[in-house]
């Protein structure tokens, strides 16, 4: 099965979202694909991956994942206990359903691109950008 569904340009438009929404916030946003769930829960999922890129190792605790097994048609969307100590409840639901959007359409780039837009818009109001920030993690999209 085919791990890296995105074309080079595709990965391109999610790392310079990635990029771009950095620039407004201290938060850190990781993308993370994979063909099949192995737990079958794509948030247990989520939170087994977001410990093994070290996402937890953020100063201020805010790194954001997101989470695609694209042959099971799961994903996910975590942070850290930065942000969920600060944010409402109800803080990823947009940003989910303009990803389910996408995603149900096939446009898997597309609606990751502007997920991860969303979500550093909604993140700079909770974590706005320092000038003494330091990209903590990479910007790149880790694939299984």
């Amino acid at each position: 099965m085919q791990t890296n569904i995105f074309t080079s340009d595709e990965q391109q438009r999610i790392i310079e979202a990635i990029r771009q929404a950095e620039k407004a916030t201290s938060g850190e946003i990781r993308v993370h694909v994979e063909p099949q769930c192995p737990t079958g829960d794509p948030i247990e999922r989520a939170i087994e991956v977001f410990a093994r890129l070290g996402m937890h190792q953020t100063k201020e605790q805010n790194g954001v994942l997101f989470y695609l097994a694209h042959a099971d048609r799961k994903f996910a969307v975590v942070g850290d206990k930065g942000i969920d100590a600060k944010v409402p409840a109800d803080f990823w639901k947009t940003t989910k359903d303009l990803l389910r959007n996408h995603f149900a359409a096939g446009e898997y780039a597309i609606g990751l691109s502007r997920g991860i837009e969303r979500a550093g818009e909604q993140l700079k109001h909770y974590f706005p950008y320092a000038s003494d920030d330091t990209n903590e993690l990479a910007d790149d999209i880790s694939f299984d």
